[in-house]
């Protein structure tokens, strides 16, 4: 029987709104993506996942749905949808969509119909509705985004949304949430989709009620298994499709359950996007992943950023290289030069590694993040929620610089400017700039996926013995990855270098620097 093709992918994150935009209107959309699949088919990655191309008042970027079923207008139609899916199939790429099941927008009809229907209504059994307390909303749950997690509607009922108030919680006790969900994943995979990245994925069931019992009120509770069986189930009916979870937890024991043969095919290794640039972590981090994903039979996943995170070229460049979702420590000092050194590194020790592995678009571009949009300009909720403090997330979210030498760098058709300002110096990180220079972020990404898909992929890892601050291992192919993360040069194995992330004088391996060799 052939391996499943996610085991050893490589899958590229493409962010629609800032991807490319095909009709100049400065927001990307479906017919940008159908132009570039070229692009992504020759970059050599395997699948690519979407982020939300659904109907959404855009209160969060997407990830406020108010149709499962359909394309938001400024993205296209069902009907381009299907192209591209039938195009990115013929170009040999993968497709897996983003499917947001903790919460909806209050623009949905079901959430129409809830505040029409009124307390104790069927309807509104749909969503978290309850009556307050004396003085206030019915617990002190807060948003994920900042403020209280319940809004408070005419009738007095207050509705619980974990994110922004535009975004009511599903109740997941609910058979007709269970049922509609069901009936979405056959929607979409119907429409040959091939997998469903399934966001905010430990936070489904809840109990607003609950008294300490060991388990977090809404994160991570024992009943949420129930719910991604009945997705594998539903899953498995259809040949080769996959489920992956976005499931932030600190505990690798916790974050296996998810991984059980009859849940989730993977889920997203945050372990390994939030450990600092130190050899004992990262082997750390990569010894935890192994020995909880193989028991279970599940590919460990390796990524360095999303559209959440902090760009690695700036996070990479900083004092501190973790990352912390709730302090992005947005405006320290960063050092570029040496954050684009150790994010090439970084890149080559990912691909390395048995599993699948997933690029954020402009990544293989070594974008930094934007930190001086203006603040009338951003549109992350966390800017607002935050009493206009923190100023979220659109940093990394905007859109490529394909060519020219001002923006909108190709973005789109003519002059306009795309809904997020990109950087004058952005100029020499264009593809355009990139494509022909052997030296460049894209060059690496390119060759290093090539190599990868002939030498690495899902299988064993054999840590090789060496220096304090290096990390070196073989594969079942015999290529070896080493990593120096000391202040020193080290002597390289011998070998032949097959590529390296920065030049290897002598034979030895400068700082901050990846070769793998064979």
């Amino acid at each position: 029987m052939p391996e499943s093709w996610w085991r050893g992918a490589v899958i590229y994150q493409v962010y629609p709104r800032s991807f490319a935009d095909g009709d100049g209107d400065g927001v990307g959309d479906i017919a940008g993506l159908r132009a570039r699949l070229p692009y992504l088919a020759g970059l050599g990655v395997d699948a690519l996942w979407l982020n939300p191309w659904y109907p959404s008042p855009m209160a969060d970027g997407g990830y406020d749905v108010a149709d499962y079923r359909g394309i938001e207008p400024v993205f296209g139609t069902l009907a381009e949808a299907e192209a591209f899916i039938g195009e990115a199939h013929d170009a040999g790429l993968r497709v897996i969509l983003d499917v947001v099941p903790n919460h909806g927008s209050d623009r949905q009809a079901w959430f129409r119909e809830a505040l029409e229907a009124g307390p104790g209504s069927p309807a509104r059994e749909r969503f978290w509705f309850r009556q307050g307390l004396a003085d206030g909303p019915p617990n002190d749950w807060q948003s994920i985004f900042g403020g209280p997690a319940w809004t408070r509607v005419p009738d007095g009922e207050w509705y619980l949304h974990l994110f922004a108030p535009e975004q009511p919680d599903f109740n997941w006790n609910s058979p007709e949430v269970v049922r509609e969900f069901h009936d979405v994943l056959r929607f979409w995979y119907e429409r040959g989709v091939d997998g469903i990245r399934i966001d905010s994925a430990a936070l489904l069931v809840k109990d607003p009620d609950a008294e300490p019992d060991g388990l977090h009120p809404y994160e991570d509770r024992d009943g949420v298994h129930e719910v991604y069986r009945g997705w594998r189930k539903v899953t498995d009916a259809y040949p080769d499709r996959m489920l992956v979870g976005e499931v932030w937890l600190p505990d690798q024991e916790r974050l296996a359950r998810y991984l059980r043969p009859d849940e989730m095919h993977t889920a997203f290794n945050f372990d390994f996007l939030n450990c600092p640039w130190e050899p004992a972590a990262l082997r750390k981090v990569i010894d935890t992943t192994l020995s909880t994903h193989v028991p279970l039979g599940a590919p460990p996943t390796w990524v360095l950023s999303n559209h959440d995170v902090v760009r690695p070229v700036t996070r990479y460049g900083r004092g501190d290289t973790s990352f912390d979702l709730q302090d992005r420590r947005l405006g320290e000092p960063s050092d570029r030069a040496l954050g684009t050194r150790r994010a090439r590194a970084a890149a080559l020790l990912a691909m390395a590694l048995p599993g699948s592995v997933y690029i954020y678009q402009g990544e293989e571009l070594g974008l930094p993040e934007v930190e001086d949009i203006p603040g009338e300009l951003l549109q992350d909720p966390i800017w607002e929620r935050s009493g206009r403090t923190d100023p979220g997330r659109d940093g990394c979210r905007v859109p490529m610089p394909w060519s020219g030498a001002e923006p909108p760098f190709g973005f789109g058709k003519g002059e306009g400017q795309p809904w997020l300002p990109q950087p004058a110096d952005w100029r020499d990180l264009t593809v355009e700039a990139q494509q022909d220079d052997p030296s460049s972020m894209l060059s690496l990404y390119r060759e290093a996926l090539r190599i990868r898909r002939r030498e690495l992929g899902d299988g064993n890892l054999t840590w090789l013995p060496g220096e304090e601050n290096v990390l070196a291992f073989t594969r079942d192919s015999g290529l070896t990855c080493v990593v120096n993360l000391g202040e020193a040069p080290t002597p390289l194995p011998r070998g032949n270098i097959l590529l390296s992330s920065a030049p290897t004088p002598d034979g030895t391996l400068p700082p901050d620097t990846a070769a793998w060799l064979l």
